[in-house]
């Protein structure tokens, strides 16, 4: 069994690398070749969150899990809250073949995810980003849509505005000029919204979109979690990376429930990638991209970590 710890996953898994991998990923789930399988995720109490995540991917060789959740007391030990690792199993043998650091990977993958939603959904002539949230993986969303379209300005708002420093400081590492605005303002502005909170209740109005809009929902994977008002996905043409989890877990959870969409009205990302289904239709059409995160995901990042690490001469070998 390899191991590719923590501490040399930056080095090894870059945003593109990230972005590559995910993209294969969602072509294979739409074409049949991969699957995940369901999601475990468990309350522990004070607010952990722990769970599994994983899948087979035949198009990839890839079988293995992700195991990891939120616990919001880590700050006081010094680590981070989220807090993850992926095993790699060989698919035919099902023998352990590596153990690989989890926490970069998910941020990377989630990143790519949206940025993946943002380049083929998004007008061609977006140029103002609003971020709704300011949490550490902000700074992740925020780079990787700033990859895929040339913005000339972010906006952002976030529950918590202490926090928007981060926004900025970000947005000025891109070279990019920031400003903090009302949620009504963020609207009316922005070409692409990134929603990345951990919101019960919904922040986005379906008033605040204006036509023309892409969103990308990154922040609910959880049954009860919600971003966005549930009428916004009924105007919208709604994507996802996996049809299965937007109904149960994510953002399509509660329009689903209160019956103003069907299962049926949301298109798998995968699909747009592939060339099955079409992906924006006009200039006025809203596009919102339903990001749960998928465990096939994080096997498809954890492998390029392996692959570069073997390649390098940096993973540990450890007998079984």
């Amino acid at each position: 069994m390899l191991v590719v710890p923590e501490r040399l996953i930056a080095d090894l898994v870059s945003p593109e690398d990230a972005f590559a991998a995910v993209e294969a990923v969602f072509a294979a789930m739409a074409s049949g070749g991969a699957y995940n399988f369901p999601v475990v995720r468990e309350a522990l109490g004070e607010g952990r969150q722990y769970g599994f995540k994983s899948g087979l991917d035949r198009v990839g060789a890839l079988l293995g899990v992700k195991s990891g959740g939120y616990f919001p007391g880590n700050g006081e030990r010094g680590i981070p809250n989220h807090q993850s690792t992926v095993f790699l199993f060989d698919p035919d043998s099902g023998q352990l073949k590596a153990t690989v650091g989890g926490n970069l990977l998910t941020a990377l993958r989630t990143a790519a995810a949206s940025a993946i939603s943002i380049d083929r959904l998004a007008r061609r002539d977006a140029k103002v980003l609003g971020m709704v949230g300011a949490g550490h993986q902000s700074a992740f969303q925020m780079r990787a849509a700033a990859r895929v379209r040339p913005f000339d300005k972010v906006l952002g708002w976030n529950h918590h505005p202490e926090m928007l420093p981060r926004l900025a400081e970000t947005a000025a590492e891109l070279g990019l000029p920031f400003e903090a605005v009302s949620l009504e303002d963020l609207g009316a502005q922005a070409d692409v919204i990134v929603t990345i909170t951990s919101s019960n209740a919904p922040t986005l109005r379906d008033g605040h979109i204006r036509p023309g809009t892409h969103l990308a929902c990154m922040g609910t994977d959880t049954k009860g979690k919600q971003e966005v008002e549930a009428a916004l996905l009924a105007r919208a043409r709604v994507f996802t990376d996996e049809v299965a989890q937007s109904v149960s877990i994510g953002e399509a959870q509660h329009a689903i429930a209160a019956g103003l969409i069907r299962e049926a009205d949301i298109t798998p990302v995968g699909a747009v990638i592939n060339g099955t289904a079409p992906g924006r239709q006009s200039d006025d059409e809203v596009t919102l991209f339903d990001g749960t995160g998928v465990g096939l995901q994080d096997l498809a990042a954890a492998q390029v970590a392996v692959t570069r690490a073997v390649e390098r001469g940096l993973a540990v070998e450890v007998a079984l």
